[in-house]
């Protein structure tokens, strides 16, 4: 599907240059999958809800060494 959008230069070269783009197209594409990941896991996240996890990195190496 073709679309127009009008976005600026600067914020097309910084996210094709983190990204490591080499094309507009290639930066947008990677950007909405990224989009559509984080929403996905916001979304897991929202229906396994959530619990208090109080461990410390001592802690969590202990439950590591009884495994």
């Amino acid at each position: 599907m073709r679309t127009t959008v009008d976005i600026k230069d600067e914020l097309i070269s910084e996210a094709m240059r983190l990204a490591g783009a080499k094309s507009k197209k290639e930066v947008i594409h990677l950007s909405l999958q990224e989009l559509i990941r984080q929403k996905r896991i916001e979304r897991l996240l929202k229906k396994l809800g959530s619990f208090p996890l109080d461990l410390t990195p001592e802690g969590l190496a202990k439950l590591r060494e009884d495994e």
